[in-house]
């Protein structure tokens, strides 16, 4: 079926999707975005059922191998010590996502200068600045302004209460001397335009049916849709299609809902698939001018994949913590230990985030992406009486250095529901991590003793958790070299160019934070792009 040519298709209606589409409104172009999901209705959310929790281990799940849904592709994953994870539908993983929302720091963008590591991006932290602010007030971002660690910003909404977990740790902090500052979240701390404040009911991975949570789906698509901008959903693109004369892009291939392969012209093609289903789908995209891959002259298309290696240390305390009430992942934050000092053995830093602990049964299950239950019998009371309710826990957040042999391929067998090859997973941990976690196990243990912890539970190895892939980084990165990189410093292709790419592939290094809010800034920051080179976009 073939449909009438638009002036901007995007592919993917997530976090970095729906941003851009919102940049390019003023242009009233005709913009169409294609994403392989459904809308959530109201009634979907597992929050509005009395046995949410065990949707965390069936249809919402994080991991797609478990929920197996039609708009999930699989992921082979087991050359990896961590398994991406992520939501296909309207908002992306900004369903599931926890919401925490750090600004990476400018040091983040100049690695190789200031540390030898990495690369540097073709772009810092001052460039995206004004497009954090922007993003900020779009989302509806709550936190304290001040922070020490950053430059200064503003924030429009008061933060969200640490609870008396975090006002705990914030005296380990504090007895140590250390930096620590309650955390900016995309959630809201009272009710704004329509959506509902946070009622801390702490079931922020199964999607915020309130709207408190700063998912797409509840800010930027009802304004887009009100704007004008078609969304066609459970549409999968199959490949995306290059005129050989010109060497443009020119649509792509889709499975629509009908189950029938569509064709969709556009003038301008872009990414917003997330760190592996970008690299995935350009690989995918073969041609006589692109036998590699799409766009992969340089060899670079899924190489240096990067994901933020995460354990976690805690402490029992005297006190209940009270940590299933409140934002599952939001509470503070301490980046004391996050730029480099040679004497620790190691390149760049981790930060140090306060994690409330989950609901009972997904405790007792072995916690949030650890799968590890607890045992029955005598041990599991005293586990659920005894300590449970008394922990408080740190979570150790790493900076993951890019490695070209860790990589986004696609599979020889393993394929979607619509016949095409899934990605398959290569990923290591880098020694330079594993010290990294040694290193911050033990400055949490730390903390929580000063704190007042009577006992730490730790799990004293350099293992990470397995659901941990979450933050999908740099398989398209940015640079002025198109021998080193993927997409310019304004994340056009350097081989197709009417071909862009907003999403977490396209970061260059990974800072030690939660990505979603640079990932909306830089498609937010593309977008402004290419509305000022509209004249000459292609030359």
């Amino acid at each position: 079926m073939e449909h009438e040519p638009v002036d901007v298709l995007i592919i993917g209606a997530g976090a970095s999707g729906a941003a851009i589409a919102w940049s390019l409104l003023e242009t009233r172009m005709r913009i169409l975005c294609l994403e392989q999901g459904g809308h959530l209705t109201d009634a979907e959310y597992p929050s509005r059922k009395e046995d949410y929790e065990l949707s965390r281990y069936a249809e919402f799940s994080c991991d797609p191998n478990v929920r197996g849904l039609k708009q999930d592709y699989p992921i082979n994953s087991e050359n990896s010590c961590i398994t991406p994870v992520n939501w296909n539908g309207v908002g992306g993983s900004t369903i599931n996502f926890l919401a925490h929302w750090p600004r990476m720091r400018p040091s983040d963008f100049r690695t190789k200068t200031l540390d030898g590591v990495g690369e540097d991006w073709p772009i810092n932290y001052y460039n995206l600045e004004p497009f954090y602010e922007m993003n900020d007030l779009n989302i509806g971002v709550s936190g304290l302004p001040g922070n020490t660690a950053y430059p200064e910003y503003k924030i429009s909404n008061p933060p969200i209460p640490i609870g008396i977990l975090g006002q705990t740790l914030a005296k380990g902090f504090n007895n140590m001397g250390w930096h620590w500052w309650p955390s900016d979240v995309a959630i809201l701390s009272r009710d704004q335009e329509g959506r509902q404040k946070c009622v801390n009911a702490g079931t922020c991975d199964l999607g915020c049916a309130a709207g408190a949570k700063g998912g797409t789906n509840f800010t930027y698509w009802p304004l887009l849709e009100r704007a004008g901008v078609e969304l066609r959903t459970n549409s999968r693109v199959r490949e995306i299609q290059i005129d050989e004369a010109t060497g443009l892009a020119n649509g792509v291939l889709y499975h629509g809902e009908d189950g029938q392969v569509h064709r969709q012209r556009a003038e301008i093609v872009i990414m917003a698939c997330n760190g592996v289903g970008t690299p995935r789908l350009l690989l995918h995209s073969s041609s006589n001018l692109f036998p590699e891959g799409l766009a992969n002259r340089s060899g670079l298309v899924g190489k240096n994949l990067m994901f933020h290696p995460l354990t976690g240390v805690a402490g029992v305390f005297k006190e209940e913590m009270k940590g299933h009430e409140g934002p599952m992942a939001c509470s503070i934050l301490s980046q004391e230990f996050y730029e480099s000092d040679p004497s620790r053995g190691f390149s760049r830093g981790y930060g140090l985030h306060s994690g409330r602990s989950t609901t009972p049964m997904t405790f007792a299950l072995g916690g949030y992406g650890v799968d590890n239950p607890i045992p029955w019998g005598n041990e599991h009371l005293e586990i659920m009486d005894n300590i449970y309710p008394y922990l408080a826990g740190l979570t150790i957040v790493t900076e993951d250095l890019p490695e070209e042999h860790n990589c986004v391929t696609l599979d020889a067998d393993l394929k979607d529901s619509d016949g095409i090859p899934a990605p398959k997973i290569n990923y290591t941990l880098g020694e330079n991590t594993k010290a990294m976690i040694k290193h911050g196990e033990e400055r949490a243990r730390e903390v929580l003793l000063a704190a007042g912890a009577e006992k730490v539970l730790a799990k004293n190895d350099d293992k990470v958790w397995w659901r941990a892939g979450w933050h999908q980084m740099g398989t398209c990165r940015m640079g002025n070299n198109p021998s080193n990189s993927v997409v310019n410093s304004w994340g056009r292709s350097h081989d197709v160019k009417n071909l862009f790419i907003v999403d977490g592939s396209i970061f260059v290094t990974a800072g030690a934070v939660n990505p979603t809010s640079t990932i909306q800034a830089l498609a937010l920051y593309v977008g402004d792009q290419i509305k000022n080179n509209i004249q000459t976009l292609f030359d």
